[in-house]
């Protein structure tokens, strides 16, 4: 597979450096399609042709196409996950345990919370203003993440363990997105953070990920 057959579109957002970070702890090649969310790019013919929602990131992998990011990352590491580079386990209980933390993550801190206040805060001028409904969404944040702090706890490394997987890509996005808003965290889940962040692969894909310069 090359570069040219495997794209991804969509950079510059907690949710589309999801697919760089994946690829890059994959060693994989790709082209990056640079349009951001908003700027109109996701709205012309030609990327509405390849997903009618007009969301990035999209995947486009040698005929295939895919969207949403947590599906992204399982894909990739189904279709070109080594034993050592997969980023879901192989063993059917463990992977169902980190196919939980991940539709856990998707669901209840990304979409339930931090998109709350995304649209009521940086996106108010498009969803209105609606402070309770921020500061609801940053105090269900700090109580779900109760769970995480037990299993890091329990832990020491990683959602799952030792092993670096889609979940920790998932929820460190959300950790990263939750501070810049302000939402107080955990030491020990920003010491995880930081163990998650300081990987090559992201730094990697912090460049990858990047709106280029106009």
């Amino acid at each position: 597979m090359t570069a040219t057959e495997r794209i991804l579109w969509g950079v510059g957002t907690s949710r589309t450096i999801r697919p760089h970070w994946a690829m890059h702890e994959l060693g994989l090649s790709f082209q990056v399609r640079p349009i951001q969310a908003r700027t109109g790019e996701t709205h012309t013919a030609a990327f509405t042709a390849l997903n009618a929602r007009q969301k990035i990131p999209l995947l486009q992998d040698n005929g295939l196409v895919l969207t949403e990011s947590a599906a992204i990352v399982t894909y990739l590491s189904d279709a070109y996950g080594t034993e050592q580079t997969a980023l879901l386990p192989a063993d059917v209980r463990d992977r169902a345990r980190c196919l939980e933390w991940c539709f856990f993550i998707i669901s209840e801190l990304d979409a339930t919370s931090l998109y709350v206040m995304r649209r009521h805060g940086d996106l108010s001028h498009i969803y209105g203003e609606a402070p309770t409904a921020n500061a609801a969404a940053a105090t269900y944040f700090q109580k779900q993440m109760r769970t995480v702090e037990r299993a890091l706890t329990s832990r020491h490394g990683y959602l799952m363990g030792q092993r670096f997987t889609a979940a920790d890509i998932l929820l460190s996005t959300c950790i990263t997105w939750a501070v810049r808003y302000g939402v107080p965290v955990a030491d020990i889940v920003l010491d995880y953070n930081q163990r998650a962040t300081q990987r090559p692969a992201f730094a990697k894909a912090m460049t990858t990920n990047a709106v280029p310069d106009k």
